[in-house]
């Protein structure tokens, strides 16, 4: 009976530690993958790019609800809002939000807003392994993107 107890107890004790880890890799957007920094696409990525190169000049950053890019002749980043995602085998389609009429004509116009791509509202993204992207069919990027390390 004692050993049962404390089986009980140590089961217990591993579930309720796994719970927390469990919920929080649940209540991850499916595009939780991207998340982070990521430079190249606009120009090749040199081989000997150290981190601290890296995230000093981002192209793009993917959070929850936002993604920023980066453009030649801005020099704040471009910000737009994920409206939906879908995750693909291959990657994943993003939809923004359409910008104002206010916003358009702070960032140039809806190509401005966009990535080069057909629709300046939509980016198919292309996984290519577990560290590098690309954007398929968008002008402005016509070079694979790598996510920057912190290490």
């Amino acid at each position: 009976m004692r050993r049962a107890a404390l089986l009980l107890a140590c089961f217990a004790t591993a579930a309720s530690s796994l719970a927390p880890s469990l919920v929080q890799a649940q209540s991850q957007p499916q595009h939780a993958f991207l998340f982070g920094t990521w430079t190249g696409g606009l120009f090749p990525v040199p081989a000997s790019l150290s981190p601290q190169a890296c995230l000093s000049q981002p192209v793009v950053i993917f959070t929850r609800d936002l993604v920023l890019r980066a453009t030649l002749v801005e020099q704040t980043l471009t910000q737009r809002e994920i409206e939906t995602v879908r995750v693909t085998s291959a990657g994943a389609e993003f939809r923004f939000a359409p910008l104002g009429p206010a916003s358009k004509a702070l960032i140039g116009g809806a190509r401005g807003g966009g990535f080069g791509c057909a629709s300046a509202d939509g980016l198919t993204i292309e996984r290519r392994g577990e560290n590098e992207i690309s954007f398929p069919g968008c002008a402005d990027f016509p070079n694979p993107l790598v996510r920057c390390q912190t290490r």
